[in-house]
């Protein structure tokens, strides 16, 4: 039986300084991906992924185009590497936008311009807004949904097991922080963060970035998505559309799609991006699973070693 691998994406907030530096390289296929990004974007995104300007990077409208070309420059090095390609892909709020591009939904330059657009409107909206996050450590997501729904506030991300990202207008997330931290959550972390993602300051986003999803050409993956909004594996070119325009307000049910991702009978999962957020996760998710992260050069050869064990 050949190997049946996931492949998860990072999300916004994962980036950092110099990510992606090493990978050229050793990797031409790597290279190539860096290369089309700057001449499709008429600018030296490389430069800005592996230089030393943390806040440039801040901004979404240069961090989502820049973790979509890290993530699947990694993506490339390893399959370059392997010859493995994905039986199953999903990412994390922005990675589920590389993920379809992995999967074959859209082609490289479509997906880098679909994100670059969507990270202009995002800072857009974050711009008119003064939204703040807060992810709640312990607690019952019945209680945190209670108190989102009582203090005008929104879920975000349900991450993992005792890890719920809330988010919303700033003036009410100190009242919703005070109460979560009262109704029994082990401790409630205000993130930095420019703006209140995936909540309903982001309408704005979501109403603009809708026209450019429907002008854009999505096929049916090679393999099925984990999508975020939905929580469940989707293949079908209409309704990957329309979640995708959801997911901008809506919440991300990240721990369902893991579980979606595994009921396809994968042995491993790899990440693909900066930060090694989603390998966390999915310790908090079922600890036993086998899962790597590849983020530089240096991880490609313990991934290897991940390939060799199964």
């Amino acid at each position: 039986m050949s190997t049946r691998l996931g492949f998860m994406f990072a999300g916004q907030g994962a980036q950092f300084p110099g990510m992606g530096r090493d990978l050229p390289a050793v990797s031409p296929a790597a290279a190539a991906v860096f290369e089309q990004a700057d001449g499709l974007l008429g600018r030296s995104l490389s430069a800005l992924c592996f230089g030393d300007d943390a806040a440039a990077l801040t901004a979404s409208a240069n961090c989502q185009p820049a973790i979509f070309t890290v993530s699947l420059a990694c993506a490339a090095a390893f399959r370059e590497r392997t010859g493995l390609a994905p039986a199953v892909c999903g990412g994390l709020s922005l990675g589920e936008l590389t993920a379809l591009a992995a999967a074959g939904a859209y082609d490289f330059a479509t997906g880098l311009r679909l994100v670059a657009r969507r990270g202009e409107l995002m800072d857009q909206a974050c711009a008119a807004s003064q939204g703040a996050m807060a992810a709640v450590i312990g607690g019952e997501p019945a209680v945190i949904e209670r108190i989102c729904g009582e203090t005008g506030i929104d879920v975000a991300n349900y991450n993992c097991p005792g890890q719920i990202v809330v988010s919303g207008p700033a003036e009410r997330m100190d009242t919703a922080v005070g109460r979560l931290a009262a109704a029994g959550a082990r401790s409630v972390v205000r993130l930095n963060v420019a703006g209140a993602f995936h909540s309903r300051l982001m309408q704005p986003a979501a109403d603009a970035f809708a026209p450019v999803l429907e002008a854009t050409a999505i096929t049916v993956p090679a393999c099925p998505v984990a999508q975020n909004v939905a929580g469940a594996l989707v293949a079908d070119p209409a309704e990957l559309r329309r979640n995708l325009a959801r997911q901008v307000t809506g919440s991300v049910h990240w721990e369902t799609c893991v579980q979606a991702m595994l009921g396809t009978g994968i042995q491993a999962l790899v990440e693909f991006g900066p930060g090694k957020v989603l390998a966390g996760f999915m310790r908090r998710i079922d600890r036993s699973f086998p899962v790597c992260s590849i983020q530089g050069a240096e991880d490609l050869a313990a991934a290897e070693k991940l390939l060799e064990s199964l």
